[in-house]
């Protein structure tokens, strides 16, 4: 599925190019930046994923944004072995079957899939063989497991240390109590220290999704998000029902569903909708936890009603399959090539390697392996760029309306640019 949407112009530089240049900056070994979000702008005052220079390797071999679309697509499958092997073992092959098919088609994985690529993809298997071993008492294991999540994500530490409360809760306590420091620690020096020294503000640029607290009214919203507003508007309730609704809601019978607790909380908390529904890649991570919880659940569950909390979660999982991306597998359009991709494809071929370009958001990923590609029309783009490509067939971000991208394209005709391509609405510019 991946492939195809790429395939079909259908990835954006905002993701899925960001992240390319990432790993290419890897590849070629220095530390990530990326011209889409600025002139040189550095990866690591922005978020801290050093795990992606594991792709680097992989990258070098085949220079493409497949190669990142496919290993997302691999990290997410591998994370159905831990959890349907400790399904097996503890509740028979049944169980394992229900729990791959509804963590492999559930919809938090689904909607990532369908949208470009994440650094998100190594925490799923992560926590997918963390909570298999805590669940299993393999308490070494299931650290040893957790802590790499540090080097995924800043947020991340939070999990880590709720991973570790829950070793320590089950007897490990020294071990547990470390693991938990280091990922608060992990936290505090990334978000505090490590991000602020590589970023342009010299600080870190996400405090802005948080509500702010500066003044009488600023701390009640504060105080309001933080408890009314961790339910309201009812997206968040919504998105709830959705992540629990599959495994029957015995997800919350099992203390791993605390793992969930830190990702569900800076994202309802904040003041950004865009976090708080089930669209995007924010809900992958979850989907391990609540099936490893859902797991966990049915150990301690009656052998009968086990099998009725199976079919459950065996026929939510196929409705909710319907409403969820991996449905355009089954569909003839994803199958079929749009003559417009060809023409762009030829358009853009013209763009010669090395060149610099600033394309718009769903063109830009097309051309990230082999060219310096800006965002056109985001305002921090590197200005005077050799080629400028444009759909003006589509609306595409950052443009409010599609006029508003014609008329910048005329503005650039008006300023040292001439026309050497323009067919079924893609326009290709040259500076003379």
């Amino acid at each position: 599925m991946s492939v195809r949407l790429h395939q079909r112009l259908q990835t954006t530089g905002y993701d899925l190019g960001i992240f390319e240049q990432a790993v290419h900056s890897y590849a070629h070994l220095y530390l990530p930046v990326s011209e889409l979000k600025g002139p040189g702008f550095p990866l690591m005052g922005d978020h801290f994923s050093p795990v992606l220079a594991t792709l680097a390797p992989f990258y070098r071999l085949w220079p493409s944004p497949l190669t990142l679309l496919i290993a997302q697509a691999a990290l997410f499958a591998i994370a159905v072995v831990p959890l349907a092997r400790w399904a097996e073992r503890a509740l028979g092959r049944t169980a394992a079957v229900v729990v791959a098919a509804g963590y492999g088609a559930s919809w938090g994985i689904a909607q990532a899939v369908g949208f470009d690529f994440h650094e998100v993809c190594f925490a799923v298997p992560l926590l997918a063989f963390s909570l298999a071993a805590l669940g299993g008492g393999r308490l070494g294991a299931a650290v040893a497991w957790a802590l790499p999540l540090l080097l995924v994500k800043e947020d991340f530490g939070l999990t880590v240390a709720v991973i570790g409360g829950l070793v320590a809760w089950k007897g490990a306590w020294r071990l547990g109590l470390i693991t938990a420091a280091a990922g608060l620690l992990g936290t505090v020096l990334e978000v505090l220290v490590i991000i602020p020294a590589f970023s342009l503000a010299g600080s870190y640029a996400y405090w802005d999704k948080l509500p702010s607290a500066g003044s009488d009214s600023g701390l009640v919203h504060l105080l309001y998000q933080g408890t009314v507003g961790m339910i309201t508007p009812d997206v968040k309730v919504m998105t709830l029902l959705a992540l629990l609704a599959p495994t029957a809601f015995l997800a919350l019978r099992s203390p791993l569903i605390l793992v969930a607790l830190p990702t569900l909380a800076w994202r309802f908390f904040s003041d950004n909708p865009q976090y708080w529904g089930t669209g995007f890649h924010y809900s992958a991570v979850l989907m391990p936890i609540v099936f490893a919880a859902f797991i966990d659940a049915l150990t301690r569950w009656p052998t009968t009603q086990v099998r009725h909390a199976l079919t459950v979660s065996g026929v939510v999982t196929a409705f909710m399959f319907f409403q969820a991306p991996l449905y355009q597998l089954v569909q003839p359009a994803t199958w079929r090539n749009d003559p417009r991709v060809a023409t762009t494809q030829s358009i853009l071929d013209k763009i010669p390697s090395g060149a610099t370009v600033a394309a718009t958001n769903h063109l830009a990923p097309q051309l990230t392996d082999r060219a310096d590609v800006t965002v056109f029309g985001f305002p921090d783009s590197r200005p005077n760029p050799e080629y400028i490509v444009a759909d003006t067939a589509i609306w595409d971000w950052p443009f409010a309306t599609a006029t508003d991208e014609v008329k910048q394209l005329n503005d650039a005709l008006g300023h040292g640019y001439r026309t050497i391509a323009h067919r079924d609405g893609i326009v290709l510019l040259r500076r003379t």
